[in-house]
């Protein structure tokens, strides 16, 4: 009961820019893409949506969430959709 989990080695990592164009996230510079069409929005709109998936965040834009919106209350990982 005193041993705690292994945190996943790239759990909090998105300091790495290929990394933050892998996963739909460009990081520290105040915009996001979309993991799954590429589109770019200033900030985090909140008509997107967040999915973590095996610890790494993944951002949807509303029009990728919308279409796939059965799979993600699924909670299938984006790979399948």
């Amino acid at each position: 009961m005193d041993q705690q989990p292994p945190e996943p080695a790239d759990a909090g990592d998105t300091e790495n820019a290929d990394d933050a164009e892998a996963t739909g996230d460009a990081g520290d510079a105040g915009s996001a893409v979309c993991a799954r069409c590429g589109a770019v929005a200033d900030g985090r709109p909140p008509t997107w949506t967040c999915s973590v998936e095996n610890g790494v965040r993944h951002y949807f834009c509303d029009t990728c969430a919308r279409d796939n919106i059965r799979s993600i209350e699924g909670r299938l990982d984006s790979t399948w959709w």
